[in-house]
């Protein structure tokens, strides 16, 4: 584990200089990189289409295949993310607060970089460009361990970005690539406390936990995303419907699409038969027994509540008011995406205020959670933990701050 500890410590000593570039000099080297990726883009597609044709060799799932694979239509989204990134404000040494304290010390509090981001993901090669771009904006340096099924999509890319940083007259090494797939690797970089500064895990269960319990490192948890669509007894059914068609349908394998479906009863007859007819030859319905009586469904157990299905699946349940619906959703849900189909504003509040998660949609899909949704360009991911930030993790969410004392000569008496 030599040659990673040595990647971390280069990475530490490219940071120092990163952090004192000016916004004007950020957005010139995000730039040439742009031109690097759109230049090598052939090879690029390449090297994900070998990724992809290991990975259905293998068996994976085919919502998994798709996040992983790379369209020419999907890059060029990519690199449109680096021109909002570009054009984002710059987050370093913004002055949040000054004020002056008796003795005459003038304090002020400044944003300035976290150092060395680290970023632990699986599957989407798009991760490793949002990821540097975002990290390179907020003044960081950053190592990325992405996922063995990935692998030749993360080098082809990182080589490109290398090279535009190069062509842009700065050192190479304020991004770096993990090529170890090992868990292993991973157990080694979140013990480096001397040289990476904040880790960023995204993907499944079993990384995260893998990072949560084994960081010595602080760390953004970005969560699961079991996220419920409920359908109140004041709702638009149609509304309803195409906002649960695309919540579930649009991409299945994503961490905010719908995986649970929570009716009202007063609307549980006219609603599912809807769903039946509109999805049930798409979707595998996993229903309780109040909603099979309107539905062609499997049973629904108790794990099917609990489960972020990241497939063409979806449990139903009809409750019997917005209350059950709202104990549901924070009994099962994990924090991340909730949405509440209705026309009764005092209904809308009580589920907004209630539901415990990071975002909550009325009338709306769940799939706006996503940076480039919100404005942002890209992500890191979605945190649904409450510190030290929460929700689509963008520029803002990446620097932490210092307090600059300015004196005239004060010394503090006994």
């Amino acid at each position: 584990m030599f040659k990673l500890h040595a990647q971390c410590k280069a990475l530490k000593e490219a940071s120092r200089k990163l952090a004192s570039f000016s916004g004007q000099k950020k957005n010139h080297c995000l730039k040439t990189v742009q031109r690097a990726l759109a230049r090598h883009q052939p090879r690029i597609l390449q090297a994900n289409a070998l990724d992809v044709k290991q990975a259905q060799e293998a068996g994976i799932a085919a919502g998994y295949i798709d996040r992983l694979l790379l369209t020419p239509k999907r890059f060029e989204g990519m690199l449109s993310s680096i021109e909002v990134v570009v054009n984002s404000a710059d987050p370093v040494g913004v002055s949040h607060k000054t004020w002056t304290v008796g003795n005459g010390l003038k304090i002020q509090k400044v944003s300035v970089p976290m150092g060395v981001i680290a970023i632990v993901y699986e599957s989407r090669p798009n991760v490793t460009l949002d990821a540097f771009a975002l990290a390179f904006k907020a003044g960081s340096a950053i190592l990325l361990r992405g996922s063995s099924s990935a692998l030749a999509s993360n080098k082809a890319i990182v080589s490109s970005i290398r090279e535009g940083l190069k062509e842009a007259g700065v050192e190479e090494d304020m991004v770096c690539l993990v090529e170890d797939p090992s868990r292993e690797a991973v157990n080694q970089l979140l013990n480096y406390t001397d040289c990476i500064d904040l880790v960023i895990p995204r993907g499944g269960a079993g990384l995260i936990q893998l990072v949560t319990q084994n960081s010595k490192i602080p760390f953004i948890e970005t969560g699961l995303g079991n996220c419920h669509l409920y359908v109140d007894a004041s709702a638009d059914l149609d509304m309803a419907l195409n906002i649960l068609e695309n919540a579930k349908l649009q991409r299945v394998s994503v961490c905010n699409a719908c995986e649970t479906l929570l009716v009202h009863e007063a609307v549980a007859e006219a609603f599912l038969k809807k769903v039946g007819a509109k999805l049930a030859s798409r979707v595998e319905l996993r229903a309780c027994e109040r909603a099979r009586q309107h539905l062609e469904a499997q049973v629904a157990t108790e794990a099917d509540f609990h489960e972020e299905f990241g497939d063409a699946i979806l449990a139903v349940k009809v409750v019997d008011t917005l209350e059950e619906a709202i104990s549901h959703i924070n009994h099962y849900g994990t924090r991340h995406s909730e949405t509440i189909v209705t026309e009764n504003y005092t209904r809308a509040l009580a589920f907004s205020n209630a539901v415990d998660a990071a975002c909550v949609y009325i009338n709306a899909s769940t799939r706006f959670t996503d940076g480039g949704e919100f404005g942002f360009g890209a992500e890191m991911g979605v945190s649904t933990q409450k510190m030290h930030v929460r929700g689509p993790v963008g520029l803002e969410a990446l620097v932490t701050e210092k307090y600059v004392v300015f004196g005239s000569g004060q010394t503090r008496p006994d």
